[in-house]
């Protein structure tokens, strides 16, 4: 066991560094070695680590009001609402912490419209390889191997198809079946992108079934494929959105959307002890003011399409397979299940620790922050080309 975590309950494996500090790309230990960070929690840090913006938000917010409790308005849950709503293709916002919890509530919201328009059809249709979150109804509404088992028994009502697969899609779809939940781009499941042709049909046949369409852009939104939303990369309005990570900036906040016509919960249906609280939301709202600003979008993808160059020139240099992504949300192909190798020897290198994450074994996934340097990217892309030949061509 872990000397520095033997007072945390087990639920991974850490390395025995400890984080002291951050600032932009980059992580100090408390050692005071520095890392390049193209993890940023998980493609959380969507302005960097410690952001001034951030920063002055909670500050000042916390010096005004920090939380009136959700049964009563505040300004800055009403002001991140309408900003979303001008943004987007929705008309409702309900604000929460996680983006399990807005996933949560995604398909309780389409469960009551189900009970109501539809004669109680319940089902929820995901995808193999899909990750919603770690609750047990999100686990079960995943499609990632061995969560349908790890906590049996396992809330009910979750069918699987394939994705970019629509016949798939239509042999799941029964008389219960009350909507199709999608992440456009699966990040856990490898940086997979959904084709456009396919989410064009499955557009058009949740309109002609009545299935709500959910996308779930707890990873993809706000700014980290290039637009503000990745749903509008393929040319289609979903019912509902649920988003989390980068809305905040790195700190807890999610949100789930709907168009007004699914907008049918009852007072007391739904809702959460920190749902809307204004220190969060103040945060959100200077992120989302931010990162949503044309010119900064298209910073990012300029920066997402500057990787990409520099990680499909890795992968001609080593033999691998390719990249592929959208924005700065990106994976390196392996030939061989060594990404974890990787990802450890990135970690140790001297002087200065690269950051990276290995969603599958064969597999490297790049999150870096939305503001993340063309230079930063290239020193970057030197130390990944150090570990790969160290790696990959090892006698």
């Amino acid at each position: 066991m872990s000397e520095q975590g033997k007072a945390l309950i087990t639920i991974t494996s850490r390395p025995e560094l400890v984080f002291a500090q951050g600032q932009g790309s980059w992580l100090v230990d408390e050692g005071g070695k520095r890392y390049l960070d193209l993890v940023q929690g998980w493609a959380v840090n969507s302005l960097g680590h410690s952001p001034a913006v951030i920063a002055q938000a909670l500050a000042t917010q916390a010096g005004r009001l920090l939380n009136p409790s959700p049964a009563f308005y505040n300004r800055p849950m009403l002001d991140l609402a309408e900003r979303l709503v001008e943004l987007s293709c929705f008309d409702r916002v309900f604000l929460a912490s996680s983006g399990a919890e807005a996933n949560e509530g995604a398909v309780k919201l389409a469960r009551r419209w189900g009970r109501k328009m539809r004669g109680g059809a319940h089902q929820i249709i995901g995808f193999e390889n899909g990750f919603h979150g770690r609750t047990l109804a999100m686990m079960s509404a995943s499609g990632k191997p061995g969560w349908d088992s790890l906590y049996a028994p396992m809330p009910a009502g979750f069918a699987k198809a394939r994705m970019n697969d629509i016949a798939s899609v239509e042999r799941a779809v029964t008389p219960d079946s009350v909507a199709v939940m999608i992440e456009l781009v699966q990040g856990e499941a490898g940086v997979n992108l959904a084709d456009p042709g396919f989410v064009r049909e499955l557009r058009a046949l949740c309109t002609e079934r009545q299935l709500l369409l959910i996308a779930d852009e707890v990873q993809t939104g706000i700014g980290r494929c290039g637009r503000a939303f990745a749903y509008q990369l393929f040319d289609v309005e979903p019912d509902l959105m649920t988003l989390a990570k980068g809305i905040g900036g790195g700190v807890p906040l999610s949100a789930l959307l709907c168009k007004e016509r699914f907008n049918c919960f009852e007072p007391g249906d739904q809702g959460g002890t920190y749902c809307g609280n204004p220190l969060m939301a103040a945060v959100g709202l200077a992120v989302v003011n931010e990162v949503c600003r044309e010119d900064f979008l298209e910073g990012v993808r300029r920066r997402g399409q500057y990787l990409a160059s520099g990680l499909q020139r890795l992968a001609r240099e080593h033999h691998l397979p390719g990249e592929r992504g959208a924005g700065l949300l990106r994976a390196l192909v392996l030939a061989t299940d060594q990404a974890e190798q990787v990802v450890t020897a990135a970690r140790a290198l001297e002087p200065v620790g690269l950051l990276l994450n290995a969603p599958r074994p064969n597999l490297l996934r790049f999150m870096p922050a939305l503001t993340i340097s063309e230079a930063e990217i290239d020193e970057a892309l030197a130390m990944l080309g150090r570990v790969l030949r160290d790696i990959l061509h090892r006698a």
